[in-house]
Protein backbone atom coordinates (compact mmCIF):
# COMPACT_ATOMS: atom_id res chain seq x y z
CA UNK A 1 0.00 0.00 0.00
CA UNK A 2 0.80 3.64 -0.23
CA UNK A 3 2.08 5.63 2.30
CA UNK A 4 1.50 9.84 1.32
CA UNK A 5 3.32 12.66 2.78
CA UNK A 6 2.60 16.15 4.25
CA UNK A 7 6.35 17.45 4.38
CA UNK A 8 6.33 20.91 6.06
CA UNK A 9 9.69 22.52 5.47
CA UNK A 10 10.18 25.00 8.41
CA UNK A 11 14.16 24.68 8.71
CA UNK A 12 16.22 27.04 7.32
CA UNK A 13 19.37 24.54 7.04
CA UNK A 14 20.19 23.77 3.98
CA UNK A 15 20.80 19.87 2.32
CA UNK A 16 17.47 19.30 3.05
CA UNK A 17 16.38 16.11 0.71
CA UNK A 18 13.19 16.96 -1.80
CA UNK A 19 9.29 15.91 -1.24
CA UNK A 20 10.30 12.87 -3.92
CA UNK A 21 13.41 11.52 -2.23
CA UNK A 22 11.13 11.38 1.35
CA UNK A 23 7.99 9.64 -0.47
CA UNK A 24 9.78 7.08 -2.27
CA UNK A 25 11.98 6.43 1.20
CA UNK A 26 8.47 6.34 3.10
CA UNK A 27 7.11 3.94 1.00
CA UNK A 28 9.81 1.30 1.03
CA UNK A 29 8.33 1.00 4.56
CA UNK A 30 5.72 -1.96 4.46
CA UNK A 31 2.52 -1.32 5.46
CA UNK A 32 -0.98 -3.16 4.96
CA UNK A 33 -3.20 0.01 4.25
CA UNK A 34 -3.07 3.17 2.41
CA UNK A 35 -2.37 5.85 4.71
CA UNK A 36 -1.00 9.16 5.67
CA UNK A 37 1.75 10.51 7.75
CA UNK A 38 2.80 14.24 8.13
CA UNK A 39 6.27 15.05 8.03
CA UNK A 40 7.89 18.50 9.70
CA UNK A 41 11.57 19.68 9.00
CA UNK A 42 12.61 21.74 11.97
CA UNK A 43 15.66 23.98 13.58
CA UNK A 44 16.23 23.08 16.98
CA UNK A 45 14.66 25.14 18.64
CA UNK A 46 11.40 23.48 17.94
CA UNK A 47 12.65 20.09 18.11
CA UNK A 48 13.99 20.87 21.61
CA UNK A 49 10.40 22.58 22.72
CA UNK A 50 8.60 19.36 21.44
CA UNK A 51 11.21 16.94 22.73
CA UNK A 52 11.25 18.71 26.51
CA UNK A 53 7.24 18.90 26.41
CA UNK A 54 6.65 15.24 24.99
CA UNK A 55 9.40 13.49 26.12
CA UNK A 56 10.85 15.78 29.33
CA UNK A 57 14.27 15.69 27.87
CA UNK A 58 15.64 19.31 27.47
CA UNK A 59 17.52 19.38 23.97
CA UNK A 60 17.22 19.02 20.23
CA UNK A 61 16.56 15.26 18.94
CA UNK A 62 17.08 13.88 15.76
CA UNK A 63 13.62 12.41 15.29
CA UNK A 64 10.45 12.59 17.31
CA UNK A 65 7.59 10.44 16.09
CA UNK A 66 3.33 10.91 16.93
CA UNK A 67 1.48 8.32 16.58
CA UNK A 68 -2.14 9.39 15.24
CA UNK A 69 -4.80 8.78 18.26
CA UNK A 70 -8.18 8.66 16.19
CA UNK A 71 -11.12 6.50 17.45
CA UNK A 72 -11.70 3.83 16.03
CA UNK A 73 -15.12 4.93 14.87
CA UNK A 74 -13.38 7.30 12.98
CA UNK A 75 -13.09 6.63 9.35
CA UNK A 76 -9.51 8.16 8.41
CA UNK A 77 -5.90 6.72 7.82
CA UNK A 78 -3.67 9.11 9.28
CA UNK A 79 -0.52 7.11 10.89
CA UNK A 80 0.82 10.12 12.93
CA UNK A 81 3.20 12.95 12.53
CA UNK A 82 7.05 12.66 12.51
CA UNK A 83 9.07 15.89 13.33
CA UNK A 84 12.74 15.93 11.65
CA UNK A 85 15.38 18.34 13.22
CA UNK A 86 17.45 19.28 10.06
CA UNK A 87 20.50 20.30 11.60
CA UNK A 88 20.83 17.87 14.59
CA UNK A 89 21.02 15.55 11.18
CA UNK A 90 23.87 17.37 9.78
CA UNK A 91 25.31 17.72 13.12
CA UNK A 92 25.08 13.68 12.95
CA UNK A 93 26.37 13.16 9.52
CA UNK A 94 29.25 15.24 10.46
CA UNK A 95 30.27 13.48 13.49
CA UNK A 96 29.61 10.14 12.68
CA UNK A 97 31.24 9.69 9.32
CA UNK A 98 27.36 9.11 7.28
CA UNK A 99 26.05 9.92 4.02
CA UNK A 100 23.48 13.28 4.12
CA UNK A 101 20.69 11.00 2.11
CA UNK A 102 21.50 8.02 3.63
CA UNK A 103 20.92 9.24 7.29
CA UNK A 104 17.83 11.08 5.88
CA UNK A 105 16.15 7.80 4.85
CA UNK A 106 17.25 6.00 7.98
CA UNK A 107 15.44 8.40 9.96
CA UNK A 108 12.40 8.43 7.86
CA UNK A 109 11.98 4.85 7.94
CA UNK A 110 12.81 5.05 11.59
CA UNK A 111 10.13 7.35 12.54
CA UNK A 112 7.79 5.45 10.41
CA UNK A 113 8.32 1.96 12.08
CA UNK A 114 7.63 3.72 15.37
CA UNK A 115 4.52 5.44 13.78
CA UNK A 116 3.46 1.49 13.58
CA UNK A 117 3.70 0.33 17.07
CA UNK A 118 7.59 -0.52 17.28
CA UNK A 119 10.54 0.75 20.06
CA UNK A 120 13.48 -0.02 20.80
CA UNK A 121 12.19 0.66 25.07
CA UNK A 122 14.17 -2.58 25.33
CA UNK A 123 16.73 -5.32 23.66
CA UNK A 124 14.65 -7.66 22.02
CA UNK A 125 12.40 -4.69 20.58
CA UNK A 126 15.23 -2.82 19.73
CA UNK A 127 16.78 -5.94 17.44
CA UNK A 128 13.23 -6.73 15.95
CA UNK A 129 12.79 -2.69 15.07
CA UNK A 130 17.17 -2.37 13.76
CA UNK A 131 16.70 -5.54 11.86
CA UNK A 132 13.64 -4.26 9.97
CA UNK A 133 15.32 -1.00 9.33
CA UNK A 134 18.30 -2.72 7.90
CA UNK A 135 16.21 -4.70 5.76
CA UNK A 136 13.98 -1.67 4.52
CA UNK A 137 17.35 0.36 3.77
CA UNK A 138 18.97 -2.39 2.15
CA UNK A 139 16.33 -1.91 -0.27
CA UNK A 140 17.64 1.44 -1.18
CA UNK A 141 21.18 0.40 -1.31
CA UNK A 142 21.79 2.23 2.16
CA UNK A 143 24.40 0.03 3.96
CA UNK A 144 23.38 -0.47 7.67
CA UNK A 145 23.36 2.84 10.00
CA UNK A 146 24.15 0.59 13.21
CA UNK A 147 27.82 -0.71 12.21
Amino acid sequence: MTIHLDVQVVSQETGIPDVTDFEYWANTVPTNIETNVCLRIVDESEAKALNNQYRHIDKATNVLSFPAEIPSQVEMNFLGDIVICAPVVDDEVQQQGKQLSAHWAHLLVHGILHLQGYDHEDEQAADEMESLEIEILQKLNIPDPYQ
